[in-house]
């Protein structure tokens, strides 16, 4: 597949290049919903590693990043072998949370968008409570936020 993950610059946006494969389709070739979200959960994953931060960065302090909230809107239907694009662009962030706006393309048109917060969370005894991002993690999203 043609190209890489990508920030713009001039949106402040992450790109992942993804090709469709039989095991995202259902039985007709098109894509199944529930793999849009695994499309947009790779392109936050990329971004953060892109930014040096892989999926282990906050486990050492016992956090974990976790979904808190997807809004999800479903347009139109990727096929079997189509390039689409997976994209994860920071909308806000808070100290213990961060909202991605974030869409699945095939060339021009959206196929998928969504609004996705991100929470921060410590883990202890099998609880979860909120907890304030890391940092060097902050200010890292802080800057493409506000680059």
């Amino acid at each position: 597949m043609k190209g890489s993950s990508t920030i713009s610059s001039s949106e402040n946006e992450f790109k992942l290049p993804i090709r469709v494969y039989i095991e995202d389709t259902d039985a007709g070739g098109i894509v199944y919903y529930v793999n849009y979200l695994k499309y947009i959960e790779r392109s936050r994953t990329e971004l953060l590693r892109s930014m040096g931060y892989g999926k282990t960065a906050v486990l050492g302090d016992n956090l974990l990043l976790v979904v808190r909230h997807a809004d999800v809107d479903y347009l139109s239907s990727a096929r079997l072998d189509d390039e689409i694009i997976a994209t994860a662009q920071v909308q806000k962030i808070a100290r213990t949370y961060v909202v991605f706006h974030q869409e699945v393309q095939r060339g021009e048109e959206v196929l998928c968008k969504a609004t996705v917060k991100i929470a921060c969370v410590q883990v202890s005894h099998h609880k979860m409570k909120p907890a304030r991002i890391p940092d060097s993690i902050y200010a890292s999203l802080q800057k493409i936020l506000f680059d």
